[in-house]
Parts: C-alpha cells; sequence; structure tokens
C-alpha cells in the first residue's frame, strides 16, 4: 500500500467505521456526538454575535447619517461691540452656497438651534428645536419617510413637527396645539421675560433613534429666528455629503468653504467615541468566542485519544498489513476533520438562520420574558438588528475548520507512530 493515493477510498472507509463505533466498542461515538454539538453551537454563537453586532453599528450608523447632519460648520466666536461674544453667522445663505459648491456635497441648509420646554395641558418636556426650511426637512432621510410618520410633511410651514417619542411624551398627536417655552425670551425694560408661543402639530415622525425621537422638534427657519431673537442669522449650516464614510477627507475644503472663522464638526467626531468603543467590543468578542470554538475543537482531541487508544490493536494489525504510517494518520484525520467540518456546518446553518430570523426569535423571547427585554431609552435603538456579512460567516469558517484540523493532527499523529508490536504484545 506504499504506493496509494493519499486520502484514498479504503482510508475513508475506516475512518468511517472508526466514527460509528458502538458504544460497547468504547463509546467513541458519544464522544465524537459531543464534539459535533460543541463545534456546532460555538460556530452558531461567533456567526451571531458578528450579525448583531455588525447589524447594531449598521443601525446606530444609519439612524445617524439619517436624522444629523453629517457635517455641521459653525463660526469661531468674535467680541461684539458690546463686550459678548457672538458665534451666529450672518451671511448663512452665501457660506450655504459656496458649501455647496464643494464636490461632494449634496446639500448645505442654515439652521437654528435651541432648547426650551414643551408643554401640552399637564405634560411638559425637556426638547431642542430645529429651525429649517421645509425643503430642507425633504431632504432628512429619516424624517420624511412617510411610512414611519404621521401627519402631512408638505403643511410644515403653517405648524410644527414633533418626534414620536415627544408626542408620547406630552400625549400630542397631528392637530394639537403645543406651547414652547423658552427663557430666553422678548426683552423688555423690566429685563427677559419668557417667551411662550403654542404651534399646531402637522407632522409626527420616528427616526430610529431614541434619542432623537424624544428630543427633537423641527421649526420652520423664520419662525426659529423670531422665537430665538435670532433675525437675520443663522446659527449653523448643516451639510449633508454623498459618501460620509469618506467625511473627512472634505474637511479642508469645507473651511476654505466656510471662511476664516469657519469651523467643522463631522458625524465622526460627535459619535466616534461610541463607534470605537464598538469597534473594541467586536475584537474583544472575537476573541472570547474564538476561545470557545477552541474549547470545543479540544472535544476532537478527546474522542480521537480515546479512538486511539480503543483501536490499538486494529492498528497494529493494519501496520502488519503495510498501512504506512501516512495511511494512518490521514485514517483518524479524517475522523477528527470530518466531525469539525459537520459542526461547522450545522452552526453556520444555525447562525444564519439566526440571523434571518432574529425578529421572529426576538419577539418569542420577548414574549417568553413578559416583554421589557429591550429599552430603547438604554440601547438607543427601538429593536436588536442583525446583519449577516459574507465576510463574518467566512471568518468564522475559517476559524473552525483551521483548529480542528491542528487539533486533529496531534492525536494522529500519535496514531500513526504507534509500534505495532508493542500494539499486538498482549493480544
Amino acid at each position: 500500500m506504499a504506493g496509494t493515493a493519499p486520502f484514498s477510498k479504503f482510508e475513508w472507509m475506516i475512518a468511517w467505521r472508526y466514527l460509528r463505533a458502538r458504544r460497547a466498542e468504547g463509546g467513541v461515538s458519544v464522544m465524537t456526538w459531543i464534539s459535533l454539538v460543541g463545534i456546532t453551537l460555538a460556530v452558531f454563537a461567533l456567526i451571531a454575535t458578528l450579525a448583531v453586532r455588525s447589524g447594531f453599528r449598521t443601525e446606530f450608523v444609519d439612524t445617524i447619517l439619517g436624522s444629523n447632519a453629517h457635517v455641521t460648520v459653525y463660526q469661531s466666536a468674535e467680541v461684539t461691540a458690546r463686550g459678548r461674544l457672538d458665534r451666529t453667522i450672518h451671511d448663512y445663505e452665501a457660506m450655504a452656497e459656496r458649501l455647496r459648491a464643494v464636490d461632494g456635497v449634496t446639500r448645505a441648509a442654515p439652521l437654528i438651534k435651541g432648547q426650551v420646554m414643551a408643554n401640552l395641558r399637564q405634560s411638559n418636556a425637556g426638547v431642542e428645536v430645529f429651525g429649517i426650511t421645509l425643503d430642507d426637512l425633504m431632504t432628512i432621510p429619516r424624517v420624511a419617510r412617510a411610512e414611519t410618520s404621521d401627519g402631512d410633511i408638505s403643511r410644515f410651514a403653517e405648524g410644527i413637527a414633533i418626534g414620536s417619542g415627544v408626542a408620547r411624551e406630552l400625549g400630542a398627536s397631528v392637530g394639537d396645539r403645543i406651547k414652547l417655552i423658552s427663557p430666553n425670551g422678548v426683552k423688555t425694560a423690566f429685563g427677559t421675560s419668557p417667551r411662550v408661543k403654542s404651534y399646531e402639530v402637522v407632522y409626527v415622525f420616528t427616526a430610529g433613534r431614541y434619542d432623537i425621537d424624544r428630543t427633537r422638534v423641527y421649526l420652520p427657519f423664520a419662525e426659529a429666528q423670531s422665537f430665538f431673537n435670532a433675525e437675520g442669522v443663522a446659527h449653523e449650516i448643516e451639510v449633508m455629503v454623498a459618501e460620509p464614510e469618506e467625511v473627512d477627507l472634505l474637511a479642508i475644503d469645507l473651511i476654505r468653504a466656510g471662511g476664516e472663522r469657519a469651523l467643522v464638526w463631522t458625524w465622526r467626531d460627535a459619535s466616534g467615541g461610541f463607534l470605537r468603543a464598538l469597534e473594541i467590543e467586536d475584537n474583544v468578542m472575537f476573541v472570547i468566542l474564538s476561545i470557545l470554538v477552541l474549547i470545543a475543537a479540544m472535544n476532537i482531541v478527546s474522542g480521537l485519544i480515546m479512538l486511539v487508544k480503543n483501536k490499538g490493536r486494529d492498528i497494529g494489525i493494519l501496520r502488519t498489513m503495510g498501512l504506512t504510517e501516512g495511511s494512518v494518520l490521514r485514517v483518524f484525520f479524517i475522523c477528527g476533520a470530518f466531525t469539525g467540518v459537520i459542526g461547522t456546518a450545522l452552526g453556520v446553518a444555525l447562525g444564519c438562520l439566526f440571523a434571518i430570523y432574529i425578529d421572529q426569535v426576538f419577539s418569542f423571547v420577548n414574549y417568553v420574558a413578559g416583554g421589557g427585554v429591550w429599552d430603547p431609552a438604554v440601547r438607543g435603538i427601538y429593536q436588536l438588528p442583525a446583519e449577516l456579512r459574507a465576510e463574518d460567516v467566512i471568518k468564522a469558517v475559517a476559524l473552525s475548520l483551521g483548529l480542528s484540523f491542528v487539533v486533529t493532527i496531534f492525536p494522529a499523529r500519535r496514531a500513526a507512530r504507534m509500534n505495532p508490536v508493542e500494539a499486538l504484545r498482549y493480544e
């Protein structure tokens, strides 16, 4: 058999017979099943975790880019004649036009921003007001979506648009009139008195982020200028770009277009800490679950060591019949590798099904737990997302198969180097 090609039919036949060993022959089949289940669960956990982490990052970034400015352009403070610091933009229309001319910019919209208290009947809520024009509001993807909103956005000039969280907090719906109360209001001879004004709710949106829906209110730009005593100025310019992931490359061009006092604040600056934390968590979780896969793969070693011990007599007989060390090694390598391959395939199938049907799985878990499993106030988004990526699946498969093949070599080498004389001495 010295000239037999590697992984020949008879080697597969012997390996298959050993994998189907009966309990009376040492319980090797039980160890095989334990190894198989361990690899399956480890790969499933790895793929499921990677899918959830990818989905969470994608959902988080999508809500940021779909509801907020990709770049905020504002001005450094200058001292007015009265000795006050002024950061408002007086030539906001001209600045916005220059910013729109930058290659890669899709929109530049002047904004008025302020924090006020909203009131409806006996309910109050702190909100952040964004003063913006209707045309610019229509270009915000997560706000202008008809399928997740209520009311008519085309009537924005006649009233106010509020987030669904604000509406829930106040008990408001389309058609109600809510009061906005600002402490920096009308200036009189006796000082500044709070400004109170009521607006009809014409549009209720759901952006998909709890913190946005719970605090954000949109007011027509001209009305916001009047309400916040900002006639003729804007507080900042909201810029959207075609490639948000490459936004840092446009920073210099935007500063040049904005003028000598211009400063920029990108979405990465605003959320960079959280994104870095997610990346670190991804790496740590991958390392931890890789250890879990390694532990599961070590069960293959245990099963193979038992198999080699129980089949010592068989190995001795096969060697005396002319079976080479290489053939013996390949026989036991097939036994271990086969378990790793089948376990990996089953784990991939379970992990992919989990990612695809995560909504149904989560609904079942939420039902069993009696509800309240996912708190959007803590996690920021309304549901557990999952995104199945080919690179994550390939990474999990490569790790599992690699570990399974590597750990199989050592007990297989032990079997191949077994002395047939010693194996048959007491037979």
